[in-house]
């Protein structure tokens, strides 16, 4: 049969290459301006989905816990006891003068009195200073001479040497100077609080008793878990077994030029698809565990909880005991004077400073220099007057010294410095220490233990089965045949058309690889699969594949 129906697809193939040759295909209500070719019609599905049960329904038990009431009582902790309170021996303060340093006399130095005086000292000696007068010209035009020769007086200024003396600025004198007295440290012990008697404390002595407390009651608990289920596989089919024509290599004995009218179609099965569902089927309880639906449980038996308590327990009673406190000292320290004070003199030298003036060596003196006249035809000078010099006095120069002068010397007076005291504080009994009687408490604590008020019980739920929703495929057409249908005409695939089907295939999930305008090979395999998975003509950019895509054509 196989082989018959490709014979007759050979024949029909063969049939449309001379009806293309032949210009005049039969394409059925074909408008002017239009372009159609044959498309192949790939087979048509319907999605149907169903619930499939994965888990049956049930019932689970509940638990509701016991119920406990919680009571409390007084438990002795401590058992009452007499206890002893000292009381500490009283003191009274009071206060004595205590020498901290002997009286002396101190010498107190009064510095001598100074005064200044000022004088003139001559720091540059007087001198005389050749001053130039310039020579006096007149203006004359002629052509020849420009300027008479002249002398000219040429300044040489006055020398000095700088000399240098040593000039008293303060003269010498006498001053005391103070040797302070000499102490010495004495250091002794002082009574600060007198010896006493202390009462101390025994405390009593206790022993450590536990015993047992019950703080739950038993009581029994229902436990719960889950039942045990077995997971099994089960295959569904979700798309059934079909045909598709598949294009194979052309006949090597076909008689076209073309090699497009020589491909063969095959018609080829296309398997069922399935999809694996997993199912929970139920096994049953454990041993021990009762079957309850859903659940699995079975009832323990919860024993009483005890606690230790602890207390103390009085095994000898508080007593005191007398201690004696030793008396306190402190150390007492304090400067005792050896020597008074005296004075010595001691001798200040003079103090001279540096002084550096100008001395006259040679006074200013002029040379003559011999200036030749000029000769051009221009405007020059004349002569009218020589210059010459004139003498200036220069002063002598003087600064002002300033002289410290003794006015009176340096004395001392005496000055009575009185002995140092400080108040020293003593402690004195005033009542010896001694001890109270005192009751105790006696101390408990609080217990709280739980009763059961309510036993555990349980509740059934039922519980919905589980579904799982499954897609399946329903053949509705076959496919496998080639139709007459409009596609875009060469002339009108533009590369704004292409990028519009890219972008198209790009938002429906359909990778046309790089959007770049070119009806490329990925581009095609991307429309392919479009086409086959909308059911639409397979192979050609139809109109009805752009109307699925959203392209206005």
């Amino acid at each position: 049969m196989t082989q018959r129906f490709i014979t007759l697809l050979f024949m029909v193939m063969v049939g449309l290459t001379l009806q293309a040759q032949s210009g005049n295909p039969d394409v059925p209500n074909a408008q002017p301006g239009k372009c159609y070719a044959k498309c192949l019609i790939g087979d048509t599905y319907e999605t149907t989905t169903e619930q499939v049960m994965v888990r049956p329904a049930s019932k689970r038990v509940n638990v509701v816990p016991a119920q406990y009431t919680t009571s409390t009582e007084q438990k002795l902790k401590r058992e009452g006891s007499t206890t002893l309170v000292p009381v500490p021996a009283q003191f009274e303060t009071s206060t004595e003068q205590v020498l901290v340093r002997d009286a002396s006399t101190n010498l107190v130095v009064k510095p001598a009195q100074w005064e200044t005086a000022s004088e003139q000292v001559k720091t540059k000696d007087a001198s005389t200073s050749l001053v130039a007068v310039p020579a006096k010209f007149e203006t004359v035009t002629e052509k020849t001479l420009v300027k008479d020769a002249y002398t000219k007086l040429t300044v040489v200024p006055a020398r000095y040497e700088t000399v240098s003396e040593q000039v008293m600025t303060k003269a010498a004198y006498q001053e005391l100077v103070v040797v302070p007295a000499k102490y010495e440290t004495v250091t002794e012990k002082v009574l600060v609080k007198d010896a006493s008697t202390t009462i101390q404390i025994v405390p009593a002595e206790y022993e450590t008793a536990t015993e047992q407390v019950l703080t739950k009651e038993a009581s029994t608990r229902i436990e719960s878990v889950p039942a045990k289920y077995e997971t099994m596989t089960e295959s569904v089919e979700t798309t059934p077994a079909s045909t598709r024509w598949v294009k194979k290599q052309a006949d090597r004995n076909c008689l076209s030029a073309d090699p497009n009218d020589c491909l063969v179609w095959c018609l080829e099965n296309v398997p069922a698809q399935y999809t694996t569902i997993t199912k929970q089927v139920r096994k049953g309880c454990d041993a021990g565990y009762q079957d309850n639906g859903e659940s699995c449980t079975k009832t323990v038996d919860v024993p009483a909880t005890y606690s230790t308590r602890t207390y103390q327990k009085l095994k000898s009673p508080a007593t005191t005991r007398s201690v004696d406190v030793a008396a306190q000292y402190e150390t007492r320290t304090y400067s005792k004077l050896v020597s008074p004070a005296t004075t010595t003199t001691r001798e200040v030298p003079a103090q001279y400073a540096t002084r550096t003036y100008q001395k006259l060596v040679s006074p200013a003196t002029t040379t003559s220099v011999e200036v030749p006249a000029e000769y051009s035809n221009r405007t020059y000078q004349k002569l009218v007057s020589p210059a010459t010099t004139t003498t200036v006095e220069v002063p002598a120069q003087y600064e002002t010294r300033t002289v410290t002068k003794l006015k009176s010397p340096a004395t001392t007076e005496s000055v009575s410095v009185p002995a140092e005291y400080k108040t020293r504080t003593v402690q004195k009994v005033k009542a010896p220490a001694s001890s109270t009687s005192q009751d105790v408490a006696a101390q408990y604590e609080t217990v709280t233990m739980s009763k059961v008020s309510s036993p555990a019980t349980t509740t059934t739920v039922d519980v919905p089965a589980e579904y799982k929703t499954i897609t399946k495929k329903r053949l509705v057409k076959p496919g496998g045949f080639t139709e007459w249908r409009e596609i875009v005409c060469g002339s009108k695939v533009t590369s704004e058309l292409v990028i519009s089907v890219q972008r198209a295939l790009k938002a429906a999930g359909y990778d046309p690889g790089p959007q770049d305008n070119v009806l490329g090979s990925q581009t095609k395999s991307a429309l392919v699969k479009y086409q086959k998975d909308k059911g639409l003509p397979i192979g050609q950019l139809d109109m009805q594949t752009l109307k699925s895509l959203g392209i206005e054509q």
